[in-house]
């Protein structure tokens, strides 16, 4: 299994990847993140029992590549849906867009089914999914106070607690 950990502004949260049903995706993302690419970058679009929005070097919601140039094919499996809070996807612009962006969700969202390659889920940290999931916005869904990501590693990467 492969682990991502993701330090935020408002604490820290691991993400556990699906390899076998998104190699390309998951490849993309660790890749990234071993990079670096993730590190500094903000939550740019927060919806209320909907999802949190990061991963666009610009914090615009229109910027960011992937490993593979500017854009990749999708990965549905129909064996993972939007069934919950906490499920890893990407985020685009329409078929075969995805980049470097990625939600999580706040609630079921079946309506996303078969339209976003889901790459993983929460592992643990929901709550700071939660409480980044609750920040003040404006009318268009920006936060109003920056939620930034420190730093995105390879938890194998990083020192464990004694």
């Amino acid at each position: 299994m492969s682990y991502i950990s993701i330090e935020t502004s408002m604490g820290t949260f691991s993400v556990e990847l699906y390899r076998d049903h998104a190699p390309k995706t998951c490849r993309n993302f660790e890749e990234l993140a071993k990079r670096g690419y993730y590190n500094g970058t903000i939550f740019h679009r927060i919806v209320a029992d909907f999802m949190i929005q990061g991963g666009d070097p610009t914090g615009t919601g229109r910027g960011g590549t992937s490993i593979y140039g500017q854009k990749f094919e999708d990965e549905i499996n129909s064996e993972l849906r939007f069934v919950g809070a906490g499920i890893l996807a990407m985020a685009n612009s329409g078929p075969n867009t995805n980049g470097s962006q990625f939600f999580i969700t706040l609630a079921p969202t079946p309506f996303l089914d078969e339209k976003h390659t889901i790459f993983g889920r929460v592992q643990s940290g929901m709550s700071v999914i939660q409480r980044i999931g609750s920040v003040n916005t404006d009318a268009e869904d920006r936060p109003r106070e920056p939620v930034k990501i420190f730093k995105a590693a390879n938890q194998d990467t990083l020192p464990t607690s004694s």
